[in-house]
């Protein structure tokens, strides 16, 4: 019964979306990194991003996966109703500038940033998720977490959840809301 009791436990706590480490009020750590648009390899500068208005910064596991090929295209079909809201969106993984180059062009339409994450950067948003790569060695991936980051560089909203599912409507709602507040 126990045993039993303990693995219901556990399929349960997987089923739920994971927590993202930060919370609103934490300042967003900044980042220098290369990007890409349409093909186009670029530095992206969060900072810079922030002084145009708020930042949907969305880390996914890995280009080319159908979970991430799914969420892609969901930031794409609604970067117009984020860009009426004055914000930005870009989305990070740990895939090289190679990678990412195709994959803003085939995922994302060209409509939206697609840029590297250090290890640094990974750790600073507490988006590490180990993994095993095909060739069964370990890797360093991010999990599946969105935030909304305010102009003044502090977290506005985090959800965090494997699932892509909820990810595009969550950070929308809460730029709106954030935009609402502004008057």
């Amino acid at each position: 019964m126990r045993n039993g009791l303990i693995g219901l436990v556990a399929v349960a706590a997987m089923a739920l979306p994971a927590q993202a480490a930060l919370t609103p009020g934490t300042r967003a750590p900044d980042f220098t990194t290369q990007g890409a648009m349409g093909g186009k390899a670029y530095r992206v500068h969060l900072a810079q991003q922030l002084k145009k208005g708020p930042v949907v910064l969305y880390f996914f596991p890995a280009a080319f996966t159908s979970g991430c090929n799914a969420e892609a295209k969901m930031f794409a079909d609604k970067v117009d109703a984020f860009r009426a809201e004055g914000a930005t969106v870009i989305g990070m993984s740990a895939d090289g500038i190679e990678p990412l180059k195709k994959f803003s062009t085939e995922h994302c339409a060209g409509k939206f940033a697609v840029a590297t994450a250090s290890p640094a950067v990974l750790k600073g948003y507490d988006v590490v998720l180990a993994t095993k790569g095909k060739d069964g060695k370990p890797r360093v991936i991010s999990n599946r977490t969105s935030y909304v980051i305010a102009p003044d560089g502090r977290i506005l909203h985090a959800h965090s959840d494997m699932s892509p599912a909820e990810h595009v409507n969550s950070t929308l709602a809460a730029v709106k809301k954030w935009r609402a507040s502004r008057g």
